[in-house]
């Protein structure tokens, strides 16, 4: 009889989870809270061993297809190139592939849609587990069986709030707040992105219509899932901005797939609890200056699924993972500092100084 799993999230990291769990012969099953794929979001990068892993999957190919080619353009408040940074984010040669997010999605999908039962519009509400089974209810109000449950359903994780920790316990705060959102095309520069920098604030464009807000700050006190408070969030931070900054903010006021939260990582000693397993954001969230999300859920879906087909105690599976993954997610996750402070540095001099280094 095949062994059935459950992933909560059909995330980059729950799609790559599901793929290789049908590929080793599992029965699987997918919720998602939306009621579709989630899309939007600002470009991504696939690096290192995740284009391994993409080779592997045998959709290299068309991740290369999407590839675009973005130079950053660091500007003033009157849209005048300061300096320019070529190829940001997205280098082939060094193993480093940029694409828009949708389209990764699109493609992880594709690829794994096959034999796969997907429940939109459904989350888990609870999970009871024992030595030889997985116990959940959907809020649909449907109970079933699962042998492992896997938490794909990043940082602001249910699954590792049923299991594991409150976000609390395992979140780090690193003082800054980001929105991402659509925003009219006519913002960008054609082929170009473009980054204005204040103190301890950024506002950013891509050439695809993407705009993105950041923001030194203490800990906020707000809800994440009210769109109306972090609205009123930005408005008071970016008032009285120049550059294209009212624009952005008109658009996020139009906007109905705004994102915005804070800039945290994940820290976890186990990923791992019983049946239950812990995967991308949700187990090791890095945080969107390191360049590094994407590439660490593909790398981490693929090394356990690989463990436990590898592996006939899954104990022994999930111990390695957690072994063997820990040192590359710790090296990745020191680095967010040194990203934030290229993004937003705190002072006039600080940007002066990022700037003269860009060239």
């Amino acid at each position: 009889m095949k062994k059935s799993a459950l992933v909560s999230g059909a995330s980059i990291a729950g799609l790559t989870m599901a793929y290789w769990l049908s590929h080793y012969g599992y029965s699987v099953t997918i919720v998602e809270i939306s009621d579709g794929l989630r899309k939007g979001g600002a470009s991504l990068d696939v690096r290192g061993d995740a284009i391994k892993i993409a080779e592997r999957m045998g959709i290299l190919d068309k991740i290369k297809a999407k590839k675009i080619t973005t130079a950053v353009e660091f500007v003033d408040a009157k849209n005048n190139c300061i300096a320019r940074l070529k190829n940001f984010g997205g280098d082939e040669l060094h193993q480093d592939i940029e694409l828009n997010r949708d389209h990764l999605v699109e493609i992880l999908y594709e690829v794994a849609s096959q034999h796969i039962e997907y429940l939109f519009n459904n989350r888990i509400r609870t999970i009871n587990q024992d030595d030889n089974k997985v116990s959940v209810t959907f809020e649909n109000g449907e109970q079933r069986d699962f042998d492992f449950v896997f938490g794909a359903d990043g940082i602001h994780s249910s699954v590792r709030k049923l299991i594991f920790a409150e976000e609390d316990v395992v979140l780090k705060f690193f003082g800054a707040y980001f929105a991402i959102l659509k925003a009219d095309d006519l913002l960008s520069k054609l082929n170009n992105g473009q980054m204005y920098n204040l103190p301890g604030k950024m506002a950013a464009t891509s050439d695809k219509g993407n705009s993105m807000l950041l923001f030194r700050a203490p800990k906020l006190q707000y809800d994440y899932r009210n769109a109306a408070e972090f609205k009123k969030i930005l408005m008071e931070n970016f008032a009285g901005c120049g550059w294209k900054i009212p624009a952005i903010l008109k658009a996020m006021n139009d906007s109905k797939d705004l994102y915005f939260d804070e800039l945290s990582q994940v820290k976890m000693q186990s990923w791992t609890k019983g049946r239950v397993v812990l995967i991308g954001d949700a187990a090791y969230c890095a945080g969107f200056p390191t360049g590094m999300g994407t590439s660490l859920a593909m790398q981490g879906a693929a090394m356990l699924a690989d463990e436990l087909v590898a592996n006939d105690d899954y104990n022994l599976a999930f111990s390695n993972y957690n072994n063997s993954f820990h040192p590359l997610v710790e090296a990745i996750q020191s680095t967010i500092v040194q990203g934030i402070n290229f993004l937003v540095p705190e002072t006039e001099e600080g940007i002066a100084l990022r700037n003269k280094m860009v060239g």
